[in-house]
């Protein structure tokens, strides 16, 4: 976890771009699902892999960092994030990245997407899964509950999603008990701390065999998770860290636990 932070802080501060915070909070996330849940297969092309959506596009350090470290995107287009002829954008493009599904980040957006798909591979009965990742803040979005209205009642099994539940929404519009939310829509609605793989991993896994539900997961997380200049502080939302910062942060960045 160490290196992928260092890779995020590092990227944006390379690039004076990049939602650093929005990034860490979904990190340990995102590894568990591209380490222990995710069947992808040697090429996007494989027609048994899983798929995957960030619906919060703005994070896109995070899933970027993840995808390097698995070598499925090279290590070094880390470096040239955001520039100019970039494959890496701040939101992510399905166009230039491989495994990257939807271009994303209008918030609200990719959850839908991830619905669309999920109900496709039901139709022509597949056995292909769907996860997604949406954010706090998407919650404010009414696509988000119409979406997921239309999963229940499809009883879209194969559609897993993980909420960011970081609470950096809070400021503008509370969301409340989201666990109970979604249970209210018809999911299979569970809750894990989202910076414990082992218990991500667990709730991910812990599906009934004969479900006919999707499967959310209200991730409890910090936004700006292990650095403490950075965690829940708004100042951080949307800039990259001076030269100073930076020895700073990756000092830290090894000293964490």
């Amino acid at each position: 976890m160490k290196q992928l932070r260092e890779s995020v802080v590092k990227s944006s501060y390379s690039s004076k771009e990049g939602h650093i915070p929005s990034a860490l909070s979904i990190l340990d996330i995102l590894w568990v699902l591209y380490d222990k849940i995710l069947k992808l297969g040697k090429t996007p092309l494989n027609p048994d892999r899983d798929y995957f959506i960030l619906s919060k596009g703005h994070a896109s350090l995070g899933l970027y960092a993840v995808l390097a470290e698995k070598e499925l995107i090279p290590k070094k287009s880390l470096i040239d994030f955001c520039s100019f002829d970039s494959m890496l954008g701040g939101h992510p493009d399905r166009n230039k990245v491989p495994w990257v599904e939807a271009s994303t980040g209008s918030l609200g957006h990719g959850f839908p997407i991830a619905v669309g798909i999920a109900m496709g591979i039901k139709i022509q009965d597949k056995k292909n899964r769907v996860f997604t990742v949406i954010g706090d803040g998407e919650c404010n979005e009414g696509t988000i509950w119409e979406s997921a209205l239309l999963a229940a009642h499809h009883k879209l099994n194969n559609l897993y999603c993980v909420v960011d539940y970081n609470h950096s929404t809070d400021r503008a519009l509370g969301v409340g008990n989201l666990t109970e939310k979604f249970k209210s829509f018809g999911w299979n609605s569970l809750e894990a701390d989202g910076h414990n793989q082992d218990e991500i991993e667990r709730m991910l896994k812990k599906v009934p065999e004969k479900a006919d539900t999707p499967t959310i997961v209200i991730a409890k997380t910090i936004k700006g998770y292990g650095i403490k200049s950075m965690e829940n502080n708004p100042a951080w939302h949307h800039r990259s860290p001076t030269t100073e910062e930076l020895a700073n942060i990756l000092k830290e960045i090894q000293h964490h636990d």
